[in-house]
């Protein structure tokens, strides 16, 4: 088909008024201004969604869509209460079905933000079932957790266990990833196992790193709540004293070229590090602020060459998924954390959000950008509303006036998931009724425990 919208937002090109893409099968056969492209397809069925900015969809670059029922129940919880509550929960209250239920609508809401790929980390493997039956494209990394050295053979145990399993579940769109949680929850021996693992196998890697300043005195002096935390699951274990890039490089990890997520307490010399090694960073600008962790330099990120996303986080921290929000969220905190009105510009943010996750990826060379050849990932935003009017600089508009709610279309790989009215891969009806009545649970669960 032809999609035809009032404005077209290339990433890689200036914006095009009146512009148009051409869908054939699952790429992009053409782009660019709707007069050209027409002539040069005029029997191709025409879509036109009117007053609407349609742009590459967004590209989420971490996400836990299985703790979508936990949004709002723990939002009173500063990090490592948090952290011990969403794990009783998550043990104690939530069954296989359960957490199915909870990424079910955790791809609802990310196909009606406009988010076409993830980059999703889960224990349970809910998430690639979810995110394949959804339509969605996207990473499954299959989360394991085993800090002594005694726990290392029974953490890559389970790990291989959750790899068999999200290969039944993935698609052609969905492919299997590792991720040893945390440098406190993993340790030394379960990395270097984990790494070999995906080495060999040629899988993805990502891990949570250097998330705030409790991982950061746990690495490199042994102190604070963090290391308590630590104590108790290792009683042997001794810091490195390092810092947690400096850690992680010891341990050979970033000789995987992993995904980073969150990647707030750094300096000068870890993201130098980083640079080299070929790890990009998963930017979660709102998750970092509402636990109170800082501000991750993205300006020194971008300055060093290391490929940067926008992720979501989970909805137990974030408590939406709005590829706007974080736009919005990142272009002020780097001017903020700068004094500097052009730490980052909106057109450089919605980079962020798009190309730029697919960068961090590594699916660049497929998504993330309008461009003929490229997969037909699209997202549609409605211009139409008066928070919106008038729109003269679509890319401003969308990052600082955008959310969630004006998306109106939503594509993967050629196939319509979102046309403004419904989603068309997930009985939304009775994904809303189940994780409603597990909302509740959880909510009185939580009640009871306290």
């Amino acid at each position: 088909m032809l999609i035809r919208a009032r404005w077209l937002l290339p990433i890689t090109a200036p914006p095009i008024s009146d512009g148009a893409v051409v869908v054939q099968g699952p790429r992009l056969a053409a782009v660019g201004p709707y007069a050209a492209v027409r002539a040069s397809f005029p029997a191709e069925p025409l879509l036109d969604l009117g007053h609407a900015a349609l742009l590459p969809g967004f590209v989420n670059a971490h996400s836990h869509l299985d703790y979508t029922a936990l949004r709002g129940l723990l939002d009173d919880l500063p990090f490592l209460p948090w952290i011990r509550e969403l794990t009783r929960l998550r043990l104690s209250a939530m069954r296989d079905e359960d957490l199915l239920a909870s990424a079910r609508w955790g791809a609802v809401e990310a196909v009606r933000s406009g988010v076409t790929t993830l980059a999703d980390t889960s224990a349970s493997g809910a998430a690639c079932r979810a995110m394949s039956a959804a339509g969605l494209r996207g990473i499954a990394y299959q989360e394991t957790f085993g800090l002594a050295e005694a726990d290392a053979a029974a953490g890559l145990a389970r790990l291989r266990e959750g790899l068999e399993r999200l290969q039944r579940w993935a698609s052609p769109l969905v492919r299997p990833g590792v991720h040893p949680h945390a440098p406190f929850t993993v340790g030394p021996r379960l990395f270097a196992a984990t790494v070999e693992l995906a080495l060999r196998e040629g899988l993805p890697l990502s891990v949570h790193l250097a998330e705030s300043v409790l991982e950061r005195e746990l690495l490199a002096t042994g102190t604070g709540p963090l290391a308590e935390f630590a104590r108790r699951l290792d009683p042997t274990w001794n810091p490195p004293g390092l810092s947690p890039v400096q850690y992680l490089d010891s341990l050979g990890v970033l000789a995987a070229r992993p995904l980073l997520a969150h990647v707030v307490q750094v300096d000068e010399a870890d993201v130098a590090l980083l640079a080299r090694r070929g790890a990009t960073v998963a930017h979660c600008p709102k998750s970092n602020a509402k636990f109170g962790h800082g501000i991750a330099p993205l300006g020194a990120f971008r300055q060093a060459g290391v490929a940067v996303g926008l992720g979501s986080d989970g909805m137990a921290s974030n408590d939406v998924m709005d590829p706007c929000e974080e736009m919005r969220a990142a272009l002020l905190l780097a001017r903020a954390q700068a004094r500097d009105f052009a730490a980052l510009d909106a057109a450089e943010a919605l980079a962020l959000a798009t190309l730029g996750g697919a960068r961090a990826l590594g699916l660049d060379d497929q998504i993330g950008s309008l461009e003929a050849g490229k997969r037909a990932d699209l997202a549609a935003v409605s211009l139409a509303g008066a928070h919106l009017t008038p729109t003269t600089d679509p890319a401003s508009v969308l990052v600082f006036a955008a959310h969630q709610s004006d998306v109106c279309f939503t594509m993967v790989e050629g196939v319509v998931l979102f046309d403004g009215a419904e989603v068309k891969t997930v009985d939304e009806a009775e994904a809303r009724r189940q994780v409603q009545a597990l909302g509740e649970r959880l909510a009185q669960e939580r009640s009871r425990a306290r």
